[in-house]
């Protein structure tokens, strides 16, 4: 065998040398970690619900009004307002319903102006249509029908008196929405449009802020999600797991069992808890939702058991002779985990959509208190002149089931092996 000729050879120094740097060892809930991390819409929806918790567990503690505070005066005020000046720093804007508001420059309201009752018509220099009284009561009858017909309001401010023609709001073919005449000027032309700083979200039909409604309803809505994860876990995982792991008969009448449960709609059963528990508002849902939603968990997990349990660890465990409690609580559910986390991840955003829906037909919490179902409940009726009552609520749910789902999306591919690419 011939020699190595070293002088063919030519050795890198030190420097030069290049050392690999190889991967560190990683358990397997860092590996899931670092592959969540990589899925850009998993971490969006993480931030998401942190967000969404915060905002329903802090947000209550920051504002200074509470769900029930009503202010009459100024309900029904959108999240934007137009304001008009009227004279030098001295701004008004209009609600919905034709309520007259102070507002300072800033979108600060100050006051409610009182609204008068017009008595007659008379006509200005410009032909539109103000008010005198009238002494016959015939006339008087008349004048009010023409004043109703002229679309007019009128409000006191400072001893003057403001005219407000709405006109076209109704007729789309008048140049412009409010006619406000105050001190023989007319004012059509808004000033600006600002953030109502009273009420960032708008106000309700009794004066109550939408923010701190949204804020409470995200409490109620995340506790029912929260709680039906709970109860996923304990009584679903534990359910399925012994199910699973015995088999034969014992597995055959347990899943029965689980069938008849889920045969019985939602709704008929919280409509059965309150006859016979009365309307608890949201501990009705939350016993609902604890009877019913554990049984896909049950199933879900009896399919993991059955996988599990012919696998050479347990039937080691088996041999070793090692109770079946510590085979299903240190071997079987562990390894299990993932796809079990996973389904109570997408359970909570159903969780959240079943409250929100229960609350909407009015099978929810009760009044003064709101979730965000509720929320939607109540402004159903004036969607059309009050949009912002129902969009507020509607969005924290959409967010809030995104949310959740996004994050799901990607646990299932972090933890789920079939699914790994990297």
């Amino acid at each position: 065998m011939s020699r190595i000729d070293k002088d063919k050879f030519k050795f890198v120094s030190e420097q030069e040398k290049v050392h690999e740097e190889f991967r560190p060892s990683l358990t397997y809930w860092q590996d899931a970690w670092r592959r969540l991390k990589k899925n850009k819409m998993s971490m969006v929806g993480l931030v998401g619900i942190v967000l969404i918790i915060l905002f329903g567990v802090v947000g209550p503690v920051l504002t200074p009004m509470s769900y029930s505070d009503q202010i009459n005066d100024f309900k029904n005020l959108g999240p934007r307002l137009s304001i008009y000046e009227i004279e030098a720093d001295t701004y008004i804007t209009i609600s919905p319903d034709y309520s007259m508001f102070i507002i300072e420059k800033n979108g600060n309201l100050v006051e409610k102006l009182e609204e008068l009752e017009l008595s007659g018509p008379v006509v200005t220099d410009d032909a539109r249509t103000d008010f005198v009284n009238v002494q016959s009561p015939s006339e008087q009858r008349k004048l009010n029908e023409e004043a109703k017909k002229t679309l007019l309001k009128a409000y006191i401010y400072n001893g003057e008196e403001i005219y407000l023609d709405f006109s076209g709001r109704v007729d789309k073919d008048l140049e412009h929405e409010y006619v406000i005449t105050y001190k023989n000027r007319e004012i059509t032309e808004r000033t600006k449009s600002v953030m109502n700083k009273r009420y960032p979200f708008g106000s309700d039909n009794l004066g109550r802020d939408v923010l701190t409604r949204v804020m409470f309803g995200a409490q109620i809505s995340l506790t029912v999600a929260f709680v039906a994860s709970l109860v996923n876990f304990i009584i679903g995982v534990t359910y399925g797991a012994i199910a699973g792991f015995e088999g034969g008969r014992v597995d055959n009448i347990m899943m029965r069992i689980v069938d008849i449960i889920n045969s019985v709609p939602l709704v008929l059963i919280i409509i059965l808890l309150m006859v016979l528990v009365g309307n608890q508002g949201l501990w009705t849902i939350v016993m609902a939702i604890g009877l019913v939603y554990w049984v896909g968990m049950a199933r879900l997990v009896r399919g993991q058991m059955l996988a599990l349990k012919e696998q050479e660890f347990v039937m080691a465990a088996i041999a070793l002779g090692v109770s079946k409690k510590n085979i299903i609580l240190r071997h079987l559910i562990p390894n299990a985990m993932g796809p079990i986390i996973i389904s109570m991840t997408m359970m909570i955003p159903s969780a959240v959509f079943t409250e929100a829906f229960m609350s909407f037909i009015g099978l929810g919490v009760s009044a003064p208190k709101a979730s965000w179902g509720t929320l939607a409940n109540n402004a159903l009726s004036g969607i059309l002149t009050y949009p912002y009552q129902l969009f507020f609520p509607a969005i924290a749910i959409a967010v809030t089931m995104l949310a959740f789902n996004f994050l799901g999306d990607g646990l299932r591919d972090a933890l789920d092996p079939r699914l790994r690419k990297g």
